[in-house]
């Protein structure tokens, strides 16, 4: 009976997402009346709501505010231009794809999906229209490596709440991430957007060019663009190596901890990227505030996807289908990547599709059966399987490009599918000897 009202919840909540309802209202709605569905009194069900919002907000808020932040000072200096023409002076035509995977990645991993979207796409039509290459040539290379950065990478939303629900190490998701992603976007963007080689629609000539004045130097772009990565991985990289105790054992698990990197990272920005170069702290808090103003709305989501958690472990039916799993044989991984697939297919939300896998599958994680750090990569790459009409990406794809939705479908779709099945079988690869 508990599948069939969790079914009936997942059907609703596709329902609201089509009818436009906001996915915050949305989730919190359904959690509603699932949690009196499956026999929870108000009294419980408000208070599994509170400490559900609570218990995730208060252990990733901090880093999604310091990665919203770190985003948009990079995004507003212009640095992510700066890496991007660097990239391709530096590679060439002959090396376009690598080139434009390269520029995506680096950018991809600061800065959230859209932003990084946006900032890009202008890349893509000239370097398309200078190349005298299709567009989808150099789009599906770029956008494979945004895709892979959102669903494994922190400071991203899904991965950090993931995160915060299995009490898996960030530190160790980033290593592992980037174990994980590298091959992924190999497979996704370089041997798949071959196939776009010789294929239409060709960029509209060049009408204007990118400005390129008074933006910082590309050393100091590229360092702190990989200044979080690095210190949040370091730790997991090093500290097996050094005995506990030690002063510096004390000093990688400080700056390794995943707000104190972010924290450092926004003040070298802030420092490096405007007050060396003459802005006011005036234009500097103001990036702040709009960064922290364009990532309230995805905070709320995260947090209720902490109250379906918690309703759904509360009651009980989370431990009862962590059981199916477990009776049935499905190898955890697989079981976190089908749960997380079937709700992205129905809902298109990559970050909801996670959170809702992660609640369901939670007591599976805490039984210790399988690693958290690998669950989280599985439930990601679950989470980008088969986008389609009813997400939010795929249209952005298919206007910003200018394409039929035929066309999205056999370019978008099926790379996000190749991302989500390739990346599948590699961390199951790799999850053998890490």
């Amino acid at each position: 009976m508990s599948f069939l009202i969790i079914l009936a919840a997942l059907g609703l909540l596709l329902l609201l997402t089509l009818k436009k309802v906001i996915p915050f209202v949305a989730l919190i709605l359904v959690t509603m009346l699932l949690a009196l569905a499956l026999g929870m009194s108000v009294q419980q069900m408000l208070k599994a709501l509170s400490d559900g919002i609570g218990s995730m907000l208060g252990s990733m808020a901090l880093i999604l505010c310091f990665g919203a932040i770190q985003g948009r000072l990079l995004e507003q200096c212009g640095a992510a231009t700066v890496i991007s023409e660097w990239l391709l002076q530096r590679l060439g035509k002959k090396y376009l794809p690598w080139a434009v995977c390269l520029m995506g990645f680096l950018v991809g991993i600061p800065l959230f999906y859209n932003a990084g979207f946006v900032i890009l796409l202008p890349f893509v039509f000239t370097i398309a229209a200078s190349a005298n290459v299709p567009l989808l040539y150099v789009a599906i290379p770029m956008c494979s490596s945004l895709s892979v950065t959102h669903g494994f990478l922190p400071p991203h939303p899904g991965p950090v709440g993931l995160a915060a629900i299995f009490q898996a190490s960030v530190g160790k998701i980033i290593l592992y991430g980037l174990i994980a992603a590298i091959p992924t976007v190999f497979i996704a963007g370089i041997l798949f957007g071959r196939t776009f080689r010789h294929r239409q629609p060709m960029a509209p000539p060049i009408t204007n060019k990118i400005p390129t004045t008074d933006l910082p130097p590309v050393s100091t772009c590229v360092m702190i663009a990989l200044l979080p990565v690095l210190l949040i991985a370091l730790p997991a990289a090093l500290l097996p190596f050094i005995p506990e105790g030690n002063f510096m054992a004390g000093f990688l698990h400080s700056v390794g901890d995943p707000v104190l990197a972010l924290l450092l990272t926004v003040a070298v920005s802030s420092y490096f990227l405007y007050w060396r170069r003459g802005k006011s702290t005036l234009v500097v808090m103001d990036h702040y505030t709009k960064a922290i103003e364009s990532v309230a709305m995805i905070m709320l989501v995260i947090g209720a996807g902490g109250a379906l958690k918690e309703v759904l472990t509360k009651t009980g039916v989370a431990n009862e289908i962590a059981g199916f799993v477990t009776r049935n044989a499905f190898p955890p991984l697989i079981a976190g990547w089908l749960v997380a697939a079937g709700i992205r297919v129905m809902l298109g939300s990559a970050t909801v599709a996670g959170l809702t896998a992660a609640g369901i599958l939670a007591p599976l994680v805490a039984s210790g059966s399988v690693s958290p750090e690998w669950m989280v990569l599985s439930i990601g790459a679950g989470s980008l399987f088969l986008s389609h009409v009813n997400d939010t990406g795929f249209w952005m794809f298919k206007e910003y490009l200018g394409i039929t939705v035929k066309d999205t479908l056999l370019s978008w779709t099926i790379m996000e599918s190749i991302i989500s099945v390739g990346g599948l079988l590699i961390i199951l690869l790799f999850s053998k000897f890490l």
